[in-house]
């Protein structure tokens, strides 16, 4: 998994769900009561709720309204200040696809001294990263999506240079440095971040998502981006033929495997139910139907996706 991601072996930790990681991050913090924590205000439960919860310690959760103003660099900037201990943000949007620019805003986080975290689970799998050369802290994401692994799978990697400043809050015998010796309580944690495992993982969901990273390394994360992003470019110039709204911001790097839109007339859910029918997995919500078409789909089926619809 870290070769994956250009991480190191010991930075990576196998972990049930991005909450459960979100949640070792942010608990792990030395917040004092008047930090703050910066995130858009359209982050799924996953990277939202765990930030949340530390208002009840008394730090601050600024959330950057996406409807104005999306997390740009210039966004950031504008918002940060000097309390500021930690920015969150999801590489991709789930509900629309908006992919952020990792690089800039991890340089605008560390010229305040925060740390940069970010939660991968819509990105990874689709593009390539490198948690190194973008200068992310903390990245984490579960292995069900576009990573084809099982549910029940997540993985956490932690940058060497942060791992001793986030304290873990909820250790278990998988956290210390001889898991062997089991009644050596006061033994130091491990110096890797194997140490947020705590307890026994999910081995089977593990197997599963480096399975999958096995696959897709293979084929090649820029071949696997470079064809997903051709496929939902002729979705949107189809979607726009037909007379439909694309509400996915695209271009200038911004553009992702998602693609979410509106019908004129009919109701996104209802819709969504249509075009399930027909035998198309899409996922539909009041605020429009999302597709996500990935390495293994073809123009073919966009083609007939667009046909039926």
């Amino acid at each position: 998994m870290g070769a994956f991601i250009g991480a190191g072996g010991d930075e990576i930790a196998f972990l049930p769900n991005t909450s459960a990681a979100a949640n070792a991050i942010a608990s792990g913090i030395d917040w004092q009561p008047g930090d703050e924590v910066i995130l858009p205000d359209d982050e799924f439960g996953s990277n939202a709720l765990p930030w949340l919860a530390l208002r009840s310690r008394g730090v601050r959760v600024t959330l950057l309204p996406h409807r104005q103003t999306r997390m740009t660099p210039g966004a950031l900037g504008a918002a940060i200040t000097p309390r500021t201990r930690a920015v969150a943000v999801s590489w991709v949007a789930f509900h629309d696809g908006y992919r952020h620019d990792l690089a800039a805003l991890a340089e605008v986080t560390h010229a305040a001294g925060a740390f940069f975290c970010v939660d991968v689970i819509q990105g990874l799998g689709a593009f390539p990263l490198d948690v190194r050369r973008l200068g992310i802290d903390v990245a984490y994401g579960g292995g069900q999506k576009w990573l084809l692994a099982l549910q029940g799978s997540a993985f956490l990697y932690v940058k060497r240079e942060v791992l001793d400043r986030i304290a873990v809050t909820a250790p278990g015998w998988r956290s210390l440095e001889d898991i062997w010796d089991f009644l050596e309580y006061e033994q130091p944690y491990g110096p890797g971040a194997a140490r947020f495992e705590a307890g026994t993982p999910n081995f089977a969901g593990a197997l599963s998502l480096t399975t999958s990273v096995d696959v897709l390394r293979e084929a090649g994360a820029a071949p696997i981006a470079q064809h997903v992003l051709r496929l939902t470019d002729h979705l949107v110039e189809g979607l726009n033929r037909a007379g439909m709204r694309v509400l996915s911001q695209r271009g200038d790097g911004c553009s992702s495997g998602i693609v979410t839109f509106t019908h004129p007339s009919v109701a996104p859910v209802s819709l969504g139910k249509r075009v399930q029918a027909a035998g198309f997995v899409v996922t539909a919500r009041p605020q429009g139907v999302r597709v996500a078409p990935h390495a293994y789909n073809t123009v073919a089926e966009i083609d007939a996706f667009l046909e039926a619809l």
